[in-house]
């Protein structure tokens, strides 16, 4: 090393120190020359004996911070002038390209891609039938068509309402209902003298149809009759007068026959019982219809009882109550009084210790109806109380009247049927109803 030169630590040639004129050395123009905001310190090494390539980095790194922060010293900011470009510099610019195409002087411009032929489309699958659907739409159209029906039946015509038969039977102007009905029956119909009370298991039937067609209990009327008054609907009062009533209800079996006959309509049946014959205590017993062969038996006039006696040639003593027929049996001028089981099991039950309750082990059936005459619409208000009272399970007022009535009377007629103790089948009542309206209420 000479004098007047500096050894710097890494470098590849030693550096003269200059002098000014001014006696600047060399320290003092790398001074001037450095860039403000920079650390001072010596051109060779860092205060803290960093090398010079370590320091230059640290001041590239402060340089690009300060220009990501916008802070760069005023003499490396250069503002560069901007300078909106015309519609005329466009069409310019356009020109000139054009003109270097057709010169040769640039690549003409790629042509554009011809657009992809859509790939043909697929045919759809076939539509799946759709069960779902075609049950609604079937539930749909059922419920259009029974609405449609419900409409016609409604204002063209049809079967009469509930209304319509009140005013076709004329219930509603009868100040009282007048019943027709036996009255010497223990157990079906039976009216005590003495009391003034009437009871029994017609009678209960009769109450029944009474409510529904709006009479109190006070508002019936009985009147006892004979069996051969039921078809003419003629009963008697208490003086011995005749009165016509509105309905009989007198254990009167419907037949074909009768039904036949004028001034005879009858209702659904209301109770099913048989043939049987009552004797004295002490009598032979009496097992089949044989056993009267030849015999002496009362029964009821015009009454179905009479045919069973008279296939066997008994002698027939026809009377037109049963208590007349018992009266001949006490005196032993009949051996034997047979009618239906049901009307014998009541003077059975009354004395028990005088007659016996034979059955005759008959097949054919006796249903009782109630005759309303001719008033058909009548007919059709008394099968819709049958009929509630049959399908309401809550309507026990039939159950009610076998139970006090028949059910009493079994034990002393344990060698005889009484009645069958279930309400006979009642077909429903074609009645028209709207769709919020219900027969059984």
């Amino acid at each position: 090393m000479t004098d007047g030169a500096t050894d710097v630590p890494g470098g590849d040639a030693p550096r003269p120190e200059v002098n000014t004129a001014g006696g600047t050395p060399a320290a003092a123009r790398a001074d001037a020359g450095r860039i403000p905001g920079a650390a001072a310190g010596p051109r060779a090494d860092t205060a803290d004996g960093a090398p010079r390539a370590q320091r230059d980095a640290l001041r590239g790194g402060a340089l690009l911070g300060g220009a990501l922060r916008g802070d760069l010293p005023p003499q490396l900011r250069r503002v560069w002038p901007l300078r909106r470009r015309t519609v005329e510099d466009i069409a310019a610019r356009d020109i000139a390209v054009h003109e270097a195409v057709d010169e040769g002087r640039l690549p003409p411009a790629e042509p554009e891609p011809l657009p992809l032929a859509e790939p043909e489309a697929l045919p759809d699958p076939p539509e799946r039938f759709n069960m779902a659907a075609f049950r609604l739409a079937g539930l749909g159209l059922a419920l259009v068509l029974a609405f449609g029906l419900t409409v016609v039946r409604l204002l063209v015509g049809g079967p009469p309402s509930l209304a319509d038969l009140r005013a076709q039977s004329g219930v509603d102007s009868w100040p009282v209902l007048t019943v027709g009905v036996k009255d010497d029956q223990y157990g079906t119909a039976y009216y005590d003298p003495d009391t003034k009370i009437w009871s029994g298991f017609d009678i209960d039937i009769a109450y029944m149809i009474a409510e529904d067609l709006g009479f109190r209990r006070d508002q019936v009327r009985f009147y006892g009759m004979e069996s051969e008054d039921r078809a003419r609907m003629q009963a008697t009062d208490e003086k011995g007068g005749r009165v016509p009533v509105k309905m009989v209800i007198a254990s009167y079996s419907i037949t074909d026959e009768r039904e036949a006959m004028a001034g005879v309509t009858f209702s659904q049946g209301y109770l099913y019982t048989e043939q049987s014959v009552i004797t004295l205590k002490g009598h032979r017993p009496v097992s089949a219809l044989e056993d009267l062969r030849g015999r002496n038996v009362c029964t009821l006039s015009t009454a179905t009882s009479e045919a069973a006696p008279a296939s066997v040639h008994a002698e027939l003593f026809r009377q037109n109550r049963v208590r007349e027929c018992f009266a001949m049996l006490d005196r032993h001028q009949v051996e034997a009084v047979s009618t239906d089981a049901a009307i014998l099991a009541g003077w059975k039950a009354r004395f028990p210790d005088r007659y016996e309750h034979w059955d005759l082990g008959l097949d054919p059936t006796e249903v009782w109806g109630v005759n309303v005459g001719e008033n058909p619409a009548l007919k059709k208000l008394v099968d819709i109380t049958l009929y509630r009272s049959y399908k309401d399970p809550r309507d026990d007022r039939w159950e009610r009247a076998y139970r006090n009535n028949l059910q009493v009377e079994v034990a002393a007629n344990r060698k005889a049927p009484i009645a069958v103790a279930e309400q006979p089948r009642v077909v429903r009542p074609d009645v028209r109803e709207l769709p919020w309206e219900d027969l059984l209420e």
